[in-house]
């Protein structure tokens, strides 16, 4: 340990009771756990113990926890200005990365690039542009999807606990079609006819300003999008004239084995929200679009105080350093092909492991019952989540019935630690189950 290490006596418990007293409830909390210092793919708690990290903030570490390039560009800034508003006066380190992000989005049509500070604060200010350059009030976004917890981005997300709980009414002219999952028995053509159904029964098309969607659902489940979905949705989109906002907030920056998960499916969207990935730990998000569709509104319409921080456009430009240098998204290829192979071999002699999936390093295990597809196990997930950090290995669940295990390492994990991560995973799954 070193001088990061909080004060002599802290102890978690301590700490978490101080948290208790401080904290409103709804601030959630996964483990028990303060941090003391992180490295790469690994963190270290106030009591001194190691836990291999197998969460990444939720993907938001892709490069790992305090890459020295990222963090030497972010201290490289800090001593010549760590604020002026962008929109009062401006800063190099923001345009640059606009001009990288643009330029790095799918597509051959000119695009433009804005920031904000969160995931949430993008998904709205994605709305809000679809909205203003069509003329339309009308959303459609998907069962299962998560988008963020201000108010108009809960009325976008498809579950309701712990999320949406208590808090609506929910923004008006926001609708949810079937998001397409063979595992759960809906089809493509099952999901595109959702879709219809809005239309005939719900909103006219010429009413929808755009279609949100995750390529790769996070909270949702994990669930890929198949490429044909993608590919029916952009076409049902340009038949209506209606916009496709991609959410990879989650998704992006290499996660998937490719810089936007969207470059799987060949489809190109009209605006792109991202964050997470993005800063490598400090908070950015963006806004990436067409140009034409992101100079729909006037100046001051866009912007937010905080929004492009300079630091974090300097950490987020050596993110994108780090990703090209060190060939992250291959990285993320292999990483997932890896942790696939390992969790079907745990998965062929467990009957309570229905499906192993993954596109790049967004990797799920979903449980159930006796393998019954129509009856999740979500206890059995908090369990294994409960044993594995026994053993030191951090782990989250996702999906509409708790029931899945999402793993996203950093992409610069060692692979001698995300093997020792998998073994202690795979121990642990063999444990739960076999004393349930």
């Amino acid at each position: 340990m070193n001088a990061t290490t909080l004060p002599a006596g802290q102890t978690n418990s301590a700490l978490m009771a101080r948290r208790a007293a401080a904290l409103p409830r709804g601030v959630g909390q996964a483990h028990p756990l303060f941090a003391s210092k992180a490295l790469n793919a690994e963190i270290w708690d106030v009591e001194g113990r190691r836990y291999i990290d197998f969460v990444a903030g939720i993907a938001v570490v892709n490069t790992g926890h305090c890459h020295p390039k990222v963090i030497a560009a972010a201290q490289e800034q800090i001593p010549h200005f760590s604020h002026t508003c962008f929109q009062v006066v401006a800063y190099d380190g923001y345009l640059t990365l606009a001009e990288r992000l643009s330029a790095l989005a799918p597509g051959d049509a000119p695009k433009k690039t804005f920031f904000v500070s969160t995931g949430a604060e993008a998904v709205e200010n994605a709305v809000k542009i679809a909205r203003a350059f069509t003329g339309r009030p009308g959303v459609i976004a998907f069962n299962g999807a998560f988008h963020g917890r201000t108010l108009l981005t809960l009325g976008l997300t498809g579950k309701i606990d712990p999320y949406k709980l208590g808090v609506g009414p929910f923004p008006a002219e926001i609708y949810h079609a079937p998001y397409p999952c063979e595992l759960h028995g809906t089809s493509v053509d099952d999901a595109i006819h959702g879709i219809e159904l809005l239309f005939k029964n719900d909103i006219e098309p010429k009413r929808v300003a755009a279609f949100i969607v995750e390529p790769v659902q996070g909270e949702g489940g994990y669930y890929p999008a198949p490429a044909e979905f993608m590919q029916r949705l952009r076409a049902l989109a340009d038949k209506h004239g209606i916009l496709l906002i991609a959410d990879e907030i989650q998704s992006g920056v290499g996660r998937t084995g490719k810089m936007f998960a969207m470059e799987h499916s060949n489809v190109v969207p009209d605006l792109i929200t991202m964050a997470k990935g993005l800063g490598g730990g400090f908070p950015i998000a963006a806004v990436v679009g067409r140009a034409d569709i992101m100079d729909a509104l006037n100046p001051g319409g866009l912007g937010s105080t905080y929004a492009g921080a300079p630091m974090a456009c300097a950490a987020a430009l050596a993110v994108l350093d780090v990703v090209e240098s060190e060939n992250l998204c291959q990285r993320a290829a292999d990483i997932g092909e890896h942790m696939q192979a390992r969790l079907r071999e745990v998965a062929a002699k467990q009957k309570s492991i229905g499906d192993v999936r993954g596109l790049g390093a967004m990797v799920a295990v979903e449980f159930f019952h006796d393998g019954d597809h129509a009856r999740p196990a979500p206890e059995l997930v908090k369990a294994i989540i409960a044993e594995a950090l026994k053993r030191g290995l951090l782990l989250l669940s996702c999906g509409s019935y708790g029931n899945v295990l999402r793993l996203m390492v950093p992409l610069t994990i060692e692979q001698n630690v995300l093997d020792e991560g998998l073994d202690i995973l795979a121990a642990s799954i063999d444990a739960v189950i076999a004393s349930a």
